[in-house]
């Protein structure tokens, strides 16, 4: 009875920040469990080793192009999954960036208009294209948020910045709404709320911007708050996701799960 209540064969997915990272560990964990999977990315380059590393485990996966923040790019990629599949099951909304680091009064507008394109907007202008190819149900929609939608953090020094924060918060709520608007069809909206999880190339611009010592404190002032006392990696998410993609969870919506080794657990 319960033998293949996470199975996700015949189903057809598609991961966006597939090219490396969070996505490229969801790709290799939802093709490993049956799922046909659609590795999105503006990276074609890492969405093709991600598709490659799957059938090398005998999976199923293809790549595609697209720019999330791109209306016409969103519009061609799902065309084309609609042209070649007809159907979606499952869909993660992982692409994301994040900026450089400041206080919010020296923060610059062209570092938060450039995340909120891609982190709010691009799931926006995904998921709406999604719904109409999962109607008339059932299917899941996993949105990747933060604990940093969760709670402020201030260390005494930029560790995170005010429109990351923010969008991720942007993602909660739209995941509940989304997830009130479609229970009826049985298409379900879930967000996790990741930890600081390593092995990812968010922090890419904030590392570039300080010095070894500051990365130094930053990690371990990070170390430090975590109860479990170490970060996570991409592989450590791959069963949520799993869960939450699969008839496992098929009475689970409008929900966010922290996966954070117990951060949001405890007052700092």
């Amino acid at each position: 009875m319960f033998e293949n209540l996470f199975r996700l064969d015949r189903k057809v997915a598609i991961v966006t920040g597939a090219g490396n990272g969070l996505g490229r560990a969801f790709s290799l964990g939802l093709a490993a469990h049956g799922a046909t999977v659609i590795c999105a990315d503006r990276n074609l380059e890492g969405a093709d080793e991600t598709a490659s590393l799957a059938k090398q485990s005998r999976g199923v996966a293809e790549a595609l192009h697209v720019d999330v923040a791109d209306e016409s790019s969103v519009d061609t990629m799902w065309n084309k999954i609609a042209a070649e599949y007809g159907r979606i099951d499952i869909l993660i909304n992982n692409a994301g960036i994040a900026t450089k680091t400041a206080r919010t009064h020296e923060f610059s507008l062209e570092d938060w208009d450039q995340l909120m394109a891609i982190n709010l907007r691009g799931v926006f202008l995904v998921t709406r294209r999604a719904l109409a190819l999962m109607l008339p149900g059932p299917g899941s929609i996993i949105n990747i948020a933060s604990i940093a939608a969760l709670r402020g953090y201030w260390p005494g020094f930029p560790s995170l910045a005010v429109n990351y924060s923010t969008s991720k918060a942007g993602v909660i709520g739209f995941t509940r709404q989304v997830a009130a608007e479609y229970a009826k069809e049985k298409i379900r909206v879930n967000a996790i709320a990741p930890g600081w999880h390593g092995g990812t190339a968010l922090g890419a611009a904030r590392r570039a911007s300080v010095t070894p010592d500051e990365i130094a404190a930053f990690e371990e002032a990070i170390h430090r708050r975590i109860p479990m006392g170490y970060r996570g990696t991409p592989d450590d998410l791959v069963g949520l996701v799993v869960y939450l993609a699969s008839d496992a969870s098929h009475y689970v919506t409008g929900q966010v799960i922290a996966h954070d080794g117990g951060w949001d657990a405890i007052v700092a």
